[in-house]
């Protein structure tokens, strides 16, 4: 386990001791804040039932976030030490395999959910100046963030995958950008298709993102939502441990 937390330390540092990773922090803030200032003038001084955090994911704001940022936060993760040199060092240390992919996902996962705590400023200031007495309800507030943790997962495991199967931190953007468009294009299939349509297969239906978020954004958790977040995730980061291991048949 101290291994864990050394490589943790490691993965943490090259995150929050870095330019990029506050560029990040700094852009997730610029796009959250302005969004937010969109849904205000939208809004006017009428008070609304809807919260204001269902608000936000039915902006597309949310989307153009993740998908942008997630490719951003994990191309380095396996790429950059595949080109330094630094990767075999890695593998050759005693660590395993495991331990080197949960400890780097692990780390783009917290930093990516630091990185979107100046959204709660964001609520303070609509609640205040827009009437909006529910907008830090906790179950509302607690639904919403676990929503941006399960899909910011998903999407931070496929680029985990995308930084694995190459040394060029440009081609693991790009691959882990055209994921993240693969499975935003499947939930826009899963919307256009109704559930109770005899066309549409069963699995599609867990790809309605969109739909899932929005009841995230409401407060309401189905489970069922979130084994499948779950199970896609370790999917993802399953693969991304197999071409880890395959360095050993080279």
């Amino acid at each position: 386990m101290s291994i864990f937390w050394a490589l943790l330390r490691r993965e943490l540092s090259a995150f929050f001791f870095s330019l990029t990773g506050y560029i990040i922090i700094a852009a997730i803030t610029l796009l959250t804040g302005y969004s937010f200032a969109v849904l205000v003038q939208n809004l006017g001084t009428d008070p609304v039932t809807m919260p204001v955090t269902e608000l936000f994911y039915q902006s597309y704001y949310f989307w153009l976030i993740l998908l942008l940022v997630t490719p951003v936060i994990t191309m380095r993760l396996f790429a950059l030490e595949k080109a330094s040199g630094t990767f075999e060092t890695l593998m050759t240390a005693p660590v395993g395999d495991t331990q080197v992919v949960v400890a780097k996902f692990a780390a783009a996962l917290i930093f990516y959910m630091v990185a979107w705590l100046p959204l709660l400023a964001c609520l303070f200031l609509v609640q205040h100046f827009a009437q909006q007495n529910n907008a830090l309800d906790a179950g509302t507030v607690g639904g919403m963030f676990l929503g941006i943790l399960l899909t910011g997962g998903l999407f931070l495991a496929v680029g985990c995958f995308a930084s694995s199967l190459t040394r060029s931190q440009m081609a693991a953007a790009i691959i882990s950008f055209a994921g993240g468009v693969g499975l935003f294009s499947l939930a826009f299939l899963a919307r256009g298709i109704p559930a109770s349509d005899a066309g549409q297969p069963v699995a599609l239906t867990y790809f309605n993102l969109f739909d899932q978020v929005d009841d995230f954004a409401r407060g309401v958790v189905d489970t069922r939502t979130v084994i499948f977040y779950l199970t896609v995730t370790f999917l993802f980061l399953f693969l991304t441990l197999r071409v880890v291991e395959s360095r050993r048949w080279k």
